[in-house]
């Protein structure tokens, strides 16, 4: 039983070290802020959780393995929220690359002057397909089509 516990603990060893190097590689591939935050969290967390097993597994002890879960939990709770937040004060500060972006109409809990700078920096950044979703007719207008949705099905386009 000792040997397939170990073995069970190498595993996940092995498992967190992938997964903290596809974070890794990501956070040097990926071309913009948000992809970047999305390798450095996700895998890490997925990671972090393999070691933490691997250790509780090796280590065979149920207090530790009661406070490797509560560690577990407590980066599983927090790492999406600091990335949420990241990145919601970059797109604020404009850090984001917009031609990448799929609007989704966060600018409205924006004041009224950065709002206009952001819809104004979307125009002129030149010819190239963006998906609005919004309720505010003043975004509607700068559509070229719009497409209306009603219990999941196209009513108007």
């Amino acid at each position: 039983m000792t040997q397939v516990l170990d073995v069970l603990a190498s595993v996940c060893f092995v498992l967190a070290c992938f997964f903290a190097l596809v974070s890794a590689i990501g956070m040097f591939r990926f071309p913009d802020l948000l992809s970047r935050m999305h390798a450095g969290t996700k895998p890490q967390v997925v990671g972090l959780g393999l070691a933490l097993l691997g250790l509780a597994l090796s280590l065979r002890s149920i207090p530790v393995a009661v406070l490797l879960v509560f560690v577990a939990v407590f980066q599983g709770v927090t790492a999406p929220i600091a990335s949420h937040m990241v990145g919601r004060a970059s797109f604020r500060a404009r850090q984001v690359r917009s031609d990448l972006l799929v609007v989704d109409d966060l600018s409205s809990a924006l004041d009224v002057e950065t709002e206009i700078r952001l819809w104004e920096r979307l125009q002129s950044s030149g010819r190239r397909t963006a998906l609005l979703v919004s309720h505010r007719p003043h975004v509607l207008e700068l559509a070229d089509q719009v497409i209306v949705l009603a219990d999941g099905h196209v009513v108007d386009g």
